[in-house]
Parts: C-alpha cells; sequence; structure tokens
C-alpha cells in the first residue's frame, strides 16, 4: 500500500467509526470493503491503528455511491480502483437504497407500483447470487409450506444471528417476491404467508433473548398511514440479540400516539419506519417533544432520503446500522 506523505497532518487520518460516520454506513460494511476489495486504509504505522487518509475517504464516497445507484459492489470496487468493469456490471440494474428495503422498485407518492414487463416469473424465484438457506426458504415460499418457513428461519437465527439471517436469507427472498410481484402481478399470498412466518418467528426470538435492565426505552414505530411493520420485528429481534430491550408500538401509529408516547416514557431512542415517502414527514419529526435527556431520533425505510432527514434525526442505511444506532443513544 501507498505510504503517507511525512507531511500529511494527521487531523486528516480518520478511523474506521469517523469514515463510516461521514458515509452513514456501519463500520462493519467499511471492514467488509477492505477485506474483500482491498479498499481500506492506506496509512499503517507500527503499533498503531490504520487510518484512513483524503485519498482514502474520497475512494470510499465513490464506492458508496456507486452501491446505492445499483451497482453490485464488486464491481463498484473495480470501478474505484481503476480496473475494467465485466460485461454484467454494464446492464441497469435496480437500485436498493437499504438493507431494510423491502421491495426491488420504489412505489410513487400515492404508494402505487405498477407491474411492468419481463422479470421473474414462473413458478420459482429468481435469487441469483443467492446463499443456499435463502434459496430453500424461497422454494419453501413459493410452496406455501409455512411449517417449513418457520422452522427454517428459526434454525438459521440460532446458527447465525438475526442480522445475518435478515441480511442473507430472508431479505433476499422479501426482494424477489416483491420483483415477482411487480413483474407478473401473482405472488401476493406468497409475500403475506412469508411476512406473517418471519414476524412471528422475529418476535419470538426478541422475546427468549435475555436483555439487560436499566436502560432508559427505546420506541420503534411506522410513520401514521404505514403498514409495513415487518422491519419493526427485524430491529427489535436485532436489538434483543445484543441485550436491548424495546418497545414495538406497530403500524400507522398516528402522530398524536407517538408524541403522547414519547412524553410518557422518555424513551433513549425513537426508531420510525416509512415504506413510502408520502408518510416520510418531516414535520411529524420535528414536533417530537423535547426530552432530558435527548431521545435520539432514527428513521429507516425507502420513504426516507437524506435530503428529507431533518436535523434531529438519523438516516439509518440497514439493519446493523440501525441496531448501532440505537445502541449509541444508550451509551453502549
Amino acid at each position: 500500500m501507498d505510504q503517507p506523505r511525512k507531511d500529511q497532518p494527521l487531523a486528516a487520518r480518520l478511523t474506521v467509526a469517523a469514515v463510516a460516520h461521514r458515509l452513514g454506513v456501519a463500520p462493519g460494511t467499511l471492514r467488509t470493503w477492505d477485506r474483500r476489495y482491498g479498499l481500506g486504509p492506506s496509512e499503517h504505522t507500527s503499533g498503531a491503528h490504520r487510518r484512513y487518509t483524503p485519498a482514502d475517504v474520497d475512494r470510499l464516497h465513490t464506492m458508496r455511491r456507486l452501491t446505492l445507484e445499483g451497482v453490485p459492489p464488486g464491481e463498484a470496487a473495480r470501478v474505484v480502483l481503476g480496473e475494467p468493469l465485466t460485461p454484467a456490471a454494464i446492464e441497469p440494474v435496480e437500485p436498493v437504497e437499504s438493507a431494510l428495503h423491502l421491495v426491488g422498485p420504489l412505489p410513487d407518492s400515492q404508494g402505487r407500483l405498477a407491474p411492468r414487463r419481463g422479470g421473474p416469473g414462473g413458478k420459482v424465484l429468481a435469487l441469483p447470487g443467492a446463499v443456499a438457506a435463502a434459496r430453500g426458504l424461497g422454494r419453501a415460499a413459493m410452496a406455501l409450506d409455512a411449517a417449513e418457513v418457520t422452522s427454517m428461519l428459526r434454525d438459521q437465527i440460532l446458527r447465525h444471528g438475526v442480522l445475518h439471517t435478515w441480511e442473507h436469507v430472508l431479505r433476499p427472498v422479501l426482494v424477489a417476491v416483491g420483483a415477482r410481484w411487480a413483474a407478473t402481478g401473482e405472488g401476493i399470498e406468497v409475500e403475506h404467508l412469508l411476512s406473517d412466518c418471519s414476524a412471528a418467528v422475529l418476535r419470538a426470538t426478541g422475546e427468549t433473548r435475555s436483555q439487560v435492565a436499566g436502560h432508559r426505552p427505546v420506541l420503534l414505530a411506522c410513520a401514521p398511514e404505514d403498514q409495513h411493520a415487518l422491519p419493526l420485528h427485524a430491529l427489535a429481534a436485532g436489538l434483543a440479540e445484543r441485550g436491548v430491550a424495546s418497545r414495538t408500538l406497530g403500524a400507522s401509529l398516528p402522530a398524536a400516539a407517538l408524541r403522547s408516547a414519547v412524553r410518557r416514557t422518555g424513551p433513549a431512542a425513537v426508531f420510525l419506519w416509512s415504506q413510502l415517502p408520502a408518510s416520510a414527514d418531516q414535520a411529524l419529526l420535528d414536533s417530537l417533544p423535547v426530552t432530558r435527556p435527548p431521545t435520539a431520533v432514527v428513521v429507516g425505510g425507502p420513504g426516507w432520503r437524506p435530503e428529507n432527514t431533518p436535523a434531529r434525526a438519523t438516516l439509518a442505511l440497514d439493519l446493523p446500522h440501525a441496531v448501532a444506532l440505537v445502541e449509541q443513544s444508550l451509551g453502549a
């Protein structure tokens, strides 16, 4: 790796945590990009932590922008490193803004998602590059085998944990089911069964994990008019796995009810999910009561964009990031 110039100011050299904050990604994402693609910090001195230089951060900004535009991470890394693209990278890819994003294409402001021509169809789900467990879960879901779906999710969480199961097993299947519906108009029964089984398993997981007492409450809710509660159950289970208790207030929570809950509990953090742009209400966040000590406001979901996220709130880009932000609010 290139060695830093001796005259380079130390203030320009950043830790993993600092760079992750700048880019809005989890520190684990940066470590993965370093391990898989060589996009790590270029400064290294004996006995000291490696630090990112301004040039390193510029490369990571490009990597982040390309992945948000839908370029696969491996191909984005090729661009950043100045290597030639493979033919697959030239094909257009639907952007997926967040690992909490449940379907591929975004609805419009009224929640409409028109079926489009082409795309996945037939009796199997399109899961290119997915792990074997995700393909098995897809087959069970398409067969409407609720017992097998439930059993597989329980097994994966037991073996690998909530975050891994969501990112690598459950979410790819949810995305594939959504893409199939968008392409063909079929499969809503598959999505309902998969969501119901997943919610039940995630709730049970949260109930069986030991949780550290003494923390201020953590509130999880959907924005008013938003019915997509599954991400709340995933986040609650992910937090419970880390010993953090939360209170899930469910789908389509009225604004007045959320404000009342904040006043009554003085939570350490509030997480608000929005699937659609129409439900990403900046005014609601601005109207939340001011508490002492302060309440951290975290938002997630494809309805929120960096440009419509108020300064008071922090946008969680994926499930691990949301867990990390909540833990940070608790002083973990």
